[in-house]
């Protein structure tokens, strides 16, 4: 079992940035895949940014704003979100992935963490 805790979720007006943190359990080297996802009310959650073997996938919606970076030492992964708009508001998801020995993989998901968006 992985442990997720994401935390610097919070309210900010349109523009204005924050930066999302997401602690594992164990070392983010044994992952095969870690990012965020989001839901916003009434909708799908959806991906954000995910990282898996070295390649870094962003959603079109946050391209150019939004950047996901680790730190092995600390087990961490970050997303840095900058120039924000009311309809990034959402609550926002770490997401890991573990490949089982023998095959397969198991995926793990954060409690999330609010981010609002408003004037």
């Amino acid at each position: 079992q992985v442990h997720l805790v994401e935390s610097g979720g919070g309210l900010v007006q349109p523009g204005g940035s924050l930066r999302l943190s997401c602690s594992a359990s164990e070392s983010i080297f044994s992952l095969s895949a870690m990012g965020w996802y989001r839901q916003a009310p009434g909708k799908q959650r959806e991906l954000v940014a995910l990282g898996t073997s070295g390649v870094t996938n962003y959603a079109d919606s946050v391209k150019g704003r939004f950047t996901i970076s680790g730190d092995n030492a600390k087990n961490s992964v970050y997303l840095q979100m900058n120039n924000l708009k009311p309809e990034d508001t959402a609550v926002y998801y770490c997401y890991a992935r573990r490949p089982r020995l023998g095959g397969g993989v198991d995926a793990y998901w954060g409690q999330g963490t609010q981010v609002s968006v408003s004037s």
